[in-house]
């Protein structure tokens, strides 16, 4: 399942863009509604985030994993958005509840086809 794209404050970027893929792995089936709902509330703020692009949440609830591909400005507004205070408690809310990988790399241009494709590409070799 992946959510259609959320357009952040920097959507008419044509400038190189930064990707980040994340994947969590719930452990036990009671979180995966916590974790997807968690997800969800984050993504309410996203037209407000500076230096962010685009957004996509995905889900995979029969294996219990979910994540987000977020696209951002730069590297600098990637780490506001990971060091801003509601983030950072999130994650340590839930790093007990799975595992998580993430991937990041740099794109020439803001291609959502392209980039979606490698993701999801990154998000399947993990099977």
């Amino acid at each position: 399942m992946l959510t259609p794209r959320m357009p952040g404050p920097d959507a008419g970027t044509d400038e190189a863009v930064v990707v980040s893929v994340t994947d969590f792995n719930t452990a036990r089936w009671r979180h995966v509604p916590a974790v997807a709902l968690t997800g969800l509330r984050l993504r309410l703020g996203w037209y407000a985030m500076p230096g962010a692009v685009a957004l996509w949440l995905w889900s995979m609830p029969a294996r219990r994993r979910s994540g987000a591909v977020s696209i951002w400005t730069s590297e600098e507004a990637l780490r506001r958005f990971v060091t801003l205070p509601e983030h950072a408690a999130i994650m340590a809310r839930n790093r007990s509840r799975g595992s998580l990988r993430s991937t990041t790399w740099h794109a020439e241009r803001f291609a959502p086809r392209d980039i979606l494709a490698a993701a999801m590409g990154w998000i399947g070799d993990a099977r």
